[in-house]
């Protein structure tokens, strides 16, 4: 997978079943798709007067999940790119950067120049996602297009040929903390079925009150990429965290 900034070479994670390559540049290709979990702690739910230590807390994690909110397109306001290029520096995993704010045309490309692996806007904030998605991916990042928990994915199964990831929220944007919306499934099913057929390439992710009882449902419908908030960093030792979750999501896979 890309990630924007200097990296050159492609990043290699390593995990019982062997390294994960994620080539620099381009669209995502089908082989660059694991069925592996993959855990984006939310740093959403992190002390932010602390924010480098608790960036340092989560080097197991395959991404950090970065949310950006404008207090318009949702009710709260959290950081903006300024902050994200300090997080950029000192992070030792990739950014995935969440963009719940209007006029995602203007910013989003921003993030990825920031360096981002991969920058998420939402369908329902973009007038022209296709253009979105260039912009971002001609910038170094991966695309991802975010659908809230009433939206239905059939309407933009067309646009999500251009994109990288799906993200499903499992919960309303806007706030950490929330129940996890097990209605959202059906989507993650569809969105999976589509991809293991060959008809979309791009990873599954999903977001919202994913914790030790949630995970496995949602691994089992198909998401690849799975955002925690409070389950890792309101553990003693987010590391193990990562670790349970990884592992919880992997055996439901295999079933």
């Amino acid at each position: 997978m890309a990630r924007g900034g200097t990296i050159a070479a492609p990043l290699t994670r390593l995990t019982p079943g062997g390294p994960l390559r994620f080539p620099v540049g381009g669209h995502l290709d089908s082989a660059d798709v694991p069925r592996e979990p993959m855990i984006a702690p939310s740093l959403l739910s992190a002390d932010f007067a602390r924010l480098a230590d608790e960036v340092a807390r989560v080097a197991d994690a395959d991404w950090l999940h970065v949310d950006v909110m404008d207090a318009h397109f949702v009710p709260n306001l959290t950081l903006g790119l300024p902050v994200v290029e300090a997080i950029q520096r000192v992070s030792p995993v990739p950014l995935d950067c969440h963009l719940m704010i209007e006029d995602p045309e203007r910013w989003a490309p921003g993030y990825a120049e920031a360096g981002a692996r991969n920058v998420t806007v939402h369908a329902e904030a973009c007038r022209d996602a296709r253009a979105v998605a260039r912009h971002i991916r001609a910038a170094g990042a991966l695309a991802g297009l975010a659908i809230k928990p009433g939206t239905p994915l059939e309407g933009h199964l067309d646009v999500l040929r251009d994109f990288d990831t799906l993200l499903v929220m499992s919960v309303e944007p806007g706030f950490g903390g929330q129940s996890f919306i097990a209605d959202v499934l059906p989507k993650v099913q569809e969105a999976r079925r589509l991809v293991d057929s060959g008809e979309l390439t791009l990873l599954v992710e999903i977001d919202g009150g994913i914790n030790a009882d949630t995970i496995e449902q949602a691994a089992e419908a198909g998401v690849d990429m799975f955002v925690a908030g409070s389950a890792v960093y309101g553990a003693d030792d987010p590391a193990k965290a990562i670790a349970a979750l990884r592992a919880r999501a992997a055996a439901a896979m295999r079933e």
